[in-house]
């Protein structure tokens, strides 16, 4: 495999749409790319069983916004893909791409980590998996190896009487997002909260999770009280927010309060509703 003949000098080419900018700013300059557009084997989405979803590396993220099974069974990926840049650009940029390139303002590595889902990657090796907590490392960072490259996402459909919520905030439609959130909630039969996850984008350098937030709603009925101060912890103690010229620490703190306290109530209601 030319991956494993070039490793760090070769930088894969699906999409481009991120990439290609990346260069033009010389933020990165690979001695060799590798197309992989012929490959229409990578192109793919399926449920082999009840409980999953796969999805093919170079799947244009139109193909996934667009999918009716998506909608049904994996709703927060639905709702995140039209937050994705233009539509232009999701007819061109791929799901594998989107991931691998690990952006911390992109939005499907958060909905990936939120949802447990798992990464597939090859190598002349063989294959290996790795879990979503696993696979972010930091800013453009991944654990995909010098010789390997992302074939497969994994998603798991939603459990049932699950809620979810994506949002996030940006100066226009299709800038990056100065902060945003992926929040899922499943509740047991008495509406009382089993399992949550709150998972922010661009407050740290890689998808970062609010794990000791989401535990104060297990084991809890929400009430507004109540998500006031799970949005205040994670606002507050658990996210890591890099100021930059679009948002200082203290607006991207707000920003996260107030899409914490958002979604949550969004991801409740639907999860009242299933």
């Amino acid at each position: 495999m030319l991956k494993a003949q070039y490793g760090d000098e070769a930088r894969i080419l699906a999409g481009g749409q991120s990439l290609i900018p990346a260069m033009n700013f010389r933020i990165m300059q690979p001695t060799i790319l590798l197309d992989l557009n012929l490959l229409a084997e990578l192109s793919y989405i399926s449920s082999r069983d009840s409980a999953v979803l796969h999805i093919g590396a170079m799947t244009r993220l139109s193909e996934v916004e667009d999918d009716p099974l998506i909608a049904d069974r994996v709703a927060l990926l639905h709702e995140a893909l039209p937050y994705i840049a233009h539509p232009q650009i999701r007819n061109r940029g791929t799901v594998g791409g989107n991931i691998a390139h690990a952006d911390p303002a992109a939005e499907l590595p958060v909905v990936a980590l939120a949802m447990d889902s798992r990464f597939r990657v090859q190598s002349t090796n063989g294959t290996r998996w790795i879990n979503s907590i696993d696979f972010f490392r930091g800013y453009f960072e991944t654990a995909i190896g010098p010789s390997e490259i992302l074939v497969e996402i994994e998603v798991p459909f939603h459990a049932a009487n699950t809620g979810w919520a994506f949002l996030e905030v940006s100066r226009r439609s299709g800038d990056y997002a100065m902060a945003g959130i992926a929040a899922l909630i499943t509740l047991d039969n008495k509406h009382i909260c089993r399992k949550a996850r709150l998972v922010y984008l661009n407050l740290s350098d890689a998808p970062l999770e609010a794990k000791q937030s989401a535990d104060m709603l297990v084991g809890e009925t929400l009430s507004d009280e109540l998500i006031k101060q799970v949005a205040n912890k994670a606002s507050e103690e658990e996210i890591m927010p890099m100021e930059s010229l679009h948002a200082t620490v203290n607006y991207q703190r707000h920003l996260a309060c107030i899409l914490t306290k958002r979604a949550l109530e969004l991801a409740y209601g639907r999860a009242m509703e299933t």
